[in-house]
């Protein structure tokens, strides 16, 4: 047949992606099937006119881009921070379990193979995940506020700097917008991170989050979720700004220094490649920064009572900045480079660009425009 004489044509018909109305290139198919001796027409019906139309789009439309910046540009932003950060702390509940018990009893959990061996010993297999609902809940709690106002708080601040001053003073656009963002996420958090370290240093405390958070709340009240408020901003908030500030200048110098080629240019592997080891890295320097008051919240999460006061004079000052450290930047570099990497993964996958790797542009100069 003629339609089949016609080279490099389309398994799909016409009809379906073309903007001809339906009815119309229905005709059409038909005449080209049957020849000129079949004629049809479609008259219009139900005081429908002729331009009235069912289109579907052609292949090669593809789907609606996100506008940055956008509603739905922060809506997909908070999503990729729950993935990220809920699915990874979980992943890495045995390390932090490991790391919890290390920081509460030193002369029983001494290091890292032998607390393993504690833990194996008392409580199997099963033990190493204990307090992974909390977790889960707890982080990805935290994960949606942390990036989503990041992403806020970034062009927020932006926008009061202007364009000139924004590019000049990036770094400390990254530090106010990622601080504000975490003060909002810990309170989302406190709650979970209270009752994990509890299930999680405190063998018959709770089997998890459903018996937990009530059994707390019913022995030091509301008020006993949020003991630990203060400490987890002091932790929480230095680790979170040198995480975001230390990535996206990190990924600025990959792409500036160790990838000749652009990023718009660059495949979508070898950014998520660059995201991960960017994350990585920064993830080392945050493990240091906020160690010492990671110290704090646990003991103070596990001790009835106990000040901050009471947590210095018990692990000194060496202790507090040191006990736990080598697995906690085990943890906490692997953590944040898998975290950049599911959030920017989920990102390119709504169609978005990965996170830093390009220098704002500053602002024309009056006079520079003035000589244009």
């Amino acid at each position: 047949m003629a339609a089949f004489d016609k080279p490099r044509q389309s398994l799909i018909p016409n009809f379906l992606y073309t903007s001809k109305t339906f009815g119309q290139a229905l005709e059409q198919v038909i005449r080209e099937e049957s020849g000129p001796s079949l004629s049809l027409t479609l008259q219009p019906e139900n005081g429908f006119s002729k331009s009235s139309s069912f289109v579907i789009p052609a292949p090669s439309e593809g789907k609606k881009k996100i506008e940055l910046h956008s509603p739905t540009y922060y809506a997909a932003c908070t999503v990729g921070g729950i993935l990220s950060c809920g699915l990874t702390h979980m992943a890495v509940t045995p390390l932090d379990l490991v790391k919890c018990n290390m920081q509460i009893d030193p002369a029983k959990y001494k290091n890292i193979s032998t607390g393993f061996g504690v833990l194996l010993r008392e409580q199997g297999l099963r033990g190493f995940f204990r307090g992974w609902v909390p977790t889960l809940l707890g982080y990805s709690a935290q994960g949606a506020c942390k990036f989503g106002f990041y992403e806020f708080f970034k062009k927020y601040y932006s926008d009061i700097a202007g364009p000139e001053y924004a590019a000049k003073y990036k770094t400390l656009i990254y530090l106010a917008g990622s601080a504000s963002a975490e003060f909002i996420a810990d309170i989302a958090l406190c709650p979970f991170e209270a009752v994990k370290v509890r299930v999680q240093t405190q063998p018959g405390f709770a089997r998890g989050m459903s018996d937990g958070f009530p059994k707390l709340v019913k022995a030091e009240g509301v008020g006993g979720l949020y003991k630990g408020l203060v400490p987890l901003w002091g932790r929480q908030i230095p680790y979170t700004m040198m995480k975001f500030a230390s990535f996206e200048n990190i990924v600025e110098m990959i792409y500036k220094y160790a990838i000749p080629t652009p990023k718009d240019q660059c495949s979508k592997s070898l950014q998520l490649g660059v995201s991960f080891a960017g994350g990585y890295v920064a993830g080392i320097f945050c493990a240091v920064v906020s160690h010492p008051a990671d110290n704090l919240v646990s003991f103070l999460n596990n001790a009835k009572g106990a000040t901050v006061g009471d947590a210095v004079q018990k692990l000194g000052l060496w202790g507090l900045f040191t006990r736990g450290l080598p697995l906690r930047i085990i943890m906490i570099g692997t953590l944040t480079g898998a975290q950049w990497g599911i959030y920017d993964a989920f990102k390119v996958f709504v169609g978005l660009p990965t996170t830093g790797g390009v220098t704002p542009a500053p602002a024309p100069s009056p006079a520079g425009l003035a000589k244009v």
